[in-house]
C-alpha cells in the first residue's frame, strides 16, 4: 500500500490536500476509463427498461399471454398449479428474450472494461444456474401472489407487500448455505495473521462467527469484495480471493470492518423493512395503474381481471417503470447504509489510509468524483472522493500517536 506524500500524517495535515493527493494517484486515463463504464451504466438503465417493455409488448400482442394461460388450463384444472406453470414458462421466456442484452451487459461489456475473467461457456453455465434459481424461487412467488390476489380482493396489494418482504428475508437467510455455493467454492481461510485479525474484529463487535471463508471470485471477476451475509443463524464472514491476494492486511481489515458494520448496524433488517415499504407503495400504485390499463386494453389482450395470470406481462411492465422512477430512493437507502458502515469500519479497524486506498481501488468501476446531483440520484454507494475525504477527516480527528 503506497500512501501519497501529501496524505501522510504531519502536524500540518490538511484534509482537502490529503484527499486530492489520494485522488491524484489515478491517472487521467484510468479515471476516463471508469467514468465511461459508469456513464454507460446509466444508459443501460434506460435500455433495460425499454427492452423489458418490448418483451412485455411481444407477450401481450396477439393475445400470446392469454394463449399461454389457456394452455396451462388444458394441462391442469387446479388454479394454483396453472399459475405456477404459467409463472415458470413466463420466467423462461423472458430470460430467453433478454439473453442478447444480458450477454452484452454481463459478458461482453465486463470484458471490454477488464472486469471479467471468465470465458463464455462457464459464464453461460452460471447464467443457466441463475435461470434455474429464478424459476425455483420465482414461480412459487408468482403463484402465491396470485393466490393472494384471488383471496383478498381490493386489499391484495397490502398482503402482496407482506409476501414480498417475507420472500426477501427468506432469500437472505438461505443464500449463504444454498445459493452462493452454486457459483463459488467457499473454504475456510487458513490460520495466520489475516484470519486472526478478522476474527478479532468480529469478536470485538459481537459477530457470532468462529471462522472466516474465502471464495474463488477470481475465476469470474477482477473486483475485490467481501461480505458478512445471512441471518437467523446462517451468518457467514467471507472475502474473495482477489481481496486476499491483491491487497495488504490493513486494506483487508478496512474492508472487513466495513462489512461487519452492516451486520452490527442491522442493515439487513433495515433494508428488508425499507424495501418492504417500497413494495407496499409499488403494489398500491400498480393496483391503480393496472385497473386503468385493464379497462382500456383488457378485452383486446384477453386479460379477464387482475387475478388473471395472463396479465403478468402487463403488471411486470408497469412495475419496471415504477422501479426506474424509484431508483433515486433505493440508491439513497443503500448509500446511507454504506456511509454508516464506512464510519463504523473506520472506528473499528482504525485504518484510514487503507480505507482510502480501497476507495481508490474501487474506482476501476466506480466514478471517482461525480457531480453532487449525480451522486445524490444515481449512486448506491458514496463516491470515491466522499469516502477518501471521510477517511482523511477521521485521521485528522484521530491522529496517530
Amino acid at each position: 500500500m503506497q500512501i501519497p506524500d501529501a496524505a501522510q500524517w504531519s502536524a500540518t495535515f490538511d484534509i482537502d490536500r490529503a484527499t486530492q493527493a489520494w485522488l491524484d494517484t489515478l491517472s487521467a486515463a484510468q479515471r476516463a476509463h471508469s467514468n465511461a463504464y459508469v456513464d454507460g451504466g446509466y444508459w443501460l438503465l434506460l435500455w433495460n427498461l425499454l427492452w423489458g417493455l418490448g418483451i412485455a409488448a411481444l407477450l401481450l400482442s396477439g393475445r400470446r399471454s392469454a394463449r399461454l394461460r389457456d394452455w396451462t388450463q388444458g394441462i391442469t384444472a387446479h388454479r394454483g398449479l396453472q399459475t405456477l406453470l404459467y409463472g415458470a414458462v413466463y420466467l423462461l421466456l423472458t430470460w430467453l428474450l433478454s439473453l442478447p442484452l444480458t450477454i452484452y451487459q454481463g459478458f461482453h461489456r465486463e470484458h471490454q472494461y477488464g472486469l471479467a475473467t471468465q470465458s463464455f461457456m462457464p459464464w453461460f453455465g452460471e447464467q443457466c444456474i441463475s435461470l434455474a434459481l429464478l424459476i425455483v424461487l420465482g414461480a412459487p412467488f408468482i403463484a402465491l401472489l396470485y393466490w393472494i390476489v384471488r383471496r383478498t380482493g381490493q386489499a391484495w396489494w397490502a398482503w402482496g407487500g407482506a409476501l414480498a418482504t417475507l420472500y426477501t428475508l427468506f432469500v437472505i437467510v438461505i443464500a449463504p448455505l444454498f445459493i452462493d455455493p452454486l457459483f463459488n467454492t467457499y473454504v475456510p481461510l487458513p490460520p495466520g495473521p489475516t484470519r486472526d485479525s478478522i476474527l478479532s474484529l468480529a469478536r470485538a463487535n459481537g459477530i457470532p462467527s468462529d471462522d472466516v471463508y474465502v471464495f474463488n471470485a477470481s475465476r469470474q471477476t477482477t473486483r475485490i469484495s467481501a461480505n458478512v451475509g445471512g441471518a437467523l443463524g446462517t451468518t457467514r464472514i467471507a472475502l474473495n480471493d482477489n481481496l486476499l491476494e491483491r491487497t495488504s492486511l490493513p486494506e483487508i481489515r478496512a474492508v472487513m470492518a466495513h462489512e461487519m458494520g452492516h451486520y452490527v448496524l442491522h442493515h439487513i433488517w433495515r433494508s428488508t423493512i425499507y424495501l418492504g415499504v417500497l413494495a407496499f407503495v409499488a403494489l398500491l400504485l400498480l393496483d391503480r395503474a393496472f385497473d386503468r390499463a385493464l379497462q382500456r386494453w383488457g378485452t383486446r389482450l384477453g386479460i379477464r381481471d387482475r387475478a388473471d395470470v395472463a396479465g403478468l406481462p402487463l403488471a411486470a411492465a408497469l412495475l419496471s417503470v415504477l422501479g426506474l422512477l424509484a431508483t433515486p430512493i433505493t440508491n439513497t437507502i443503500s448509500r446511507s447504509e454504506e456511509s454508516e458502515a464506512d464510519i463504523f469500519g473506520l472506528n473499528a479497524a482504525r485504518e484510514p489510509q487503507a480505507f482510502a486506498s480501497v476507495a481508490i481501488r474501487l474506482a476501476s468501476y466506480r466514478k471517482l468524483d461525480p457531480g453532487a446531483l449525480e451522486e445524490l440520484l444515481m449512486y448506491d454507494h458514496p463516491s470515491g472522493r466522499t469516502r477518501v475525504h471521510m477517511a482523511m477527516q477521521w485521521l485528522k480527528e484521530n491522529p496517530p500517536p
